[in-house]
This record gives C-alpha cells, structure tokens and sequence, in this order.
C-alpha cells in the first residue's frame, strides 16, 4: 500500500489575516475617503464656511438696500434721495454741476 505524505505547507495559516487585512483596507480606504468619510466631512466644513461668509455679504448688501429703500417712503421721504434717484433714472444734471458715476452708491 502507498501512502503519500504530505509536508505541511504556511500557506493556510496566511489566508485569514491576509483576507482580513484586505477587508480593513477597503473599508478603512472608503472611511477617509468615501462619500460620507472623513475627508468629505473636512470638505463640507471648508464649503459650509465659505458659504456663510457669502451669506453675511448678500445679507449686509440687503440691509444697506431695505435702508435706502426706506429713505424713499411717503412718511420719510429725503429731498436728497429723491433727487439722486431722479437724476440717476432721467441721466440728467445742471450745466455747473460735476457728475462723478459710480458702480454702486455708496452707503449712508
């Protein structure tokens, strides 16, 4: 009767460690950088600050208006005002007048 003997190889006891380091791998890899990862969160903070910091911009630039608007209500009404807006709208000024154009006005 044959027998075979077999020399006893390293190789099994490899495949459980090396299947689990590559299961942290991949999921280790997607928690920094997946979709809902650290990374991302890092990102969203940078975008969520620059985002506010344009939100007080248009919010002051909406104050600045409501107030000029408000400059311009029956009850409250500036000669001043009234004068600017007309010559602006109607592009008009006095012959000994010095017209400076500007972009924006300039708040009060």
């Amino acid at each position: 009767m044959w027998t075979r003997q077999h020399r006893r190889r390293n190789t099994g006891r490899l495949i459980v460690p090396v299947i689990s380091a590559a299961f942290l791998a991949y999921f280790g890899f997607h928690a920094y950088h997946g979709e809902f990862g650290i990374y991302s969160k890092y990102r969203f903070e940078a975008r969520m600050a620059e985002l506010q910091t344009q939100l007080d911009k248009v919010k002051g630039e909406r104050v600045e208006l409501e107030h000029r608007v408000q400059l311009l209500h029956d009850g409250t009404l500036e000669k001043d005002m009234l004068d600017e807006q007309a010559r602006r709208a109607l592009n008009f000024s006095h012959s000994d007048e010095i017209t400076i154009m500007r972009d924006r006005p300039l708040s009060n």
